[in-house]
């Protein structure tokens, strides 16, 4: 047997070789991207947490007068993410502007007389109750109160409910 022979037969070391490694990168790569992708899977399904909750805790916004609003009227306070509702009645809601389903900017079209959500078509009424889902809940409110006939809305104070009460609108005083 001349030494080439030898060289041949010879079995292979133990250990990892260039082709195994090659193997196992690529496994790990691809078990990374699964993961990347069931995240933002998850991500794009599951509910958005209110980002400013702690920031706006003790945040109380001035609206204005009650003299300011007319009745069946909407108005938009960016800032505290929410909309002052007059109702007919002299009454007030603050609806917050985040739609129940995923978290977007819902805005008021005064034509229609409806909150239409522009990221899945969610429609809600004057009182934030659903009209059209995919939402399956009324809008948020803010806490309100009427002093002095200022109004003064409490944004980091959030009411999740099941639907539109009589009781959740705030009158001011007779005085």
């Amino acid at each position: 047997m001349d030494k080439s022979e030898k060289q041949i037969k010879q079995p292979t070391q133990a250990g990892t070789n260039r082709r195994s490694f090659l193997n196992w990168l690529w496994v790990g790569l691809g078990l990374a991207a699964l993961v990347e992708f069931v995240g933002l899977v998850n991500a794009f399904l599951t509910s958005r947490k209110p980002q400013t909750a702690q920031q706006d805790a003790q945040t109380v916004i001035m609206a204005g007068q009650v003299d300011n609003f007319k009745a069946n009227s909407v108005t938009a306070f960016p800032r505290g993410h929410f909309y002052l509702v007059c109702l007919e009645g002299g009454g007030f809601l603050a609806i917050s502007r985040r739609c129940t389903h995923l978290g977007c900017t819902v805005p008021w079209h005064a034509e229609q007389m409806k909150f239409i959500c522009p990221c899945h078509s969610s429609t809600f009424d004057i009182h934030g109750d659903v009209i059209e889902a995919p939402a399956a809940r009324p809008l948020d409110l803010f806490r309100l109160t009427i002093e002095n006939k200022v109004i003064k809305v409490h944004t980091g104070e959030r009411i999740k409910r099941a639907g539109f009460q009589t009781g959740q609108i705030v009158y001011p005083k007779k005085i």
